[in-house]
This record gives structure tokens, sequence and C-alpha cells, in this order.
């Protein structure tokens, strides 16, 4: 059997705290490369250069902010398949519904429990070629 090719998620998450405790967390999952942004413009700038299988993302960021980049993302024809989960302190039935709206696949209220992240990361990346 070949080698399976590892996964790459895109961590955009504008506090370096959060994003290292989301790579640390993420880091245990096999088959998982880990890019990390830390505003959505710098998000923008690196999905056109690189593949990305899932996009993880804060709403409150300078910039553009997570709801800002989900519509771009789906928006576009090349970049509409990719999976985004937000990961957001955003707790309101409103900001839940209007990510969802926007097209993420999932919305993860902080702070997170770390199995559900992982569980969240794997049925994403991984259901397809399961």
């Amino acid at each position: 059997m070949s080698e399976r090719v590892p996964k790459k998620l895109l961590v955009v998450e504008d506090s370096a705290t959060m994003r290292q405790m989301i790579a640390a967390t993420l880091g245990q999952v096999p088959g998982v490369e880990i890019a990390q942004c830390a505003s959505g413009f710098e998000a923008l700038k690196a999905i056109p250069r690189e593949r990305f299988d899932m996009v993880l993302t804060d709403i409150n960021m300078p910039d553009i902010n997570g709801l800002e980049l989900i519509g771009f993302l789906k928006g576009n024809p090349d970049t509409r398949h990719i999976p985004v989960v937000i990961l957001s302190t955003e707790g309101a039935q409103r900001d839940q519904d209007k990510g969802l709206s926007l097209g993420a696949a999932e919305y993860i209220v902080k702070p997170f429990q770390p199995e559900q992240l992982r569980a969240t990361v794997v049925r994403h990346l991984f259901s397809e070629s399961a």
C-alpha cells in the first residue's frame, strides 16, 4: 500500500498563543501538516500559492475577518470545495448561523475541547479518503 500524502490544514488565527495551542492539539493527528497565518489577509495571500485541504479560522481578526475569508473561499471556484471550520469566542446562535450560512462546515466555540477539535479535523480531512 502506498504512503498517503499528508493533508494540509491552514490555521488562521491572530493570537499567537491560540495558534500554538491549536497546532499542538492538531500536531497529534497523523497525516496532517499544519500551516499558520496571523490574519485573513495573510491567508488570502497564502491560499493561491499552496494547496490546502482544510481551513480553520477565527472570526475576529484585524484586516480581513474570518467571515470575509469564508466568503472569498466559497465564492471562488478554485477554493469553494475546501472545508472551512470556524473556531471563535463568538458563541451566540446568530454568529454561528451566519458562519454556517456563508458556507462553513462547522462552528466550534472557544474554549474548545482538544478531542472535539481533533475529531472535527479528522472527519473533514479523511472522510472522503477512508
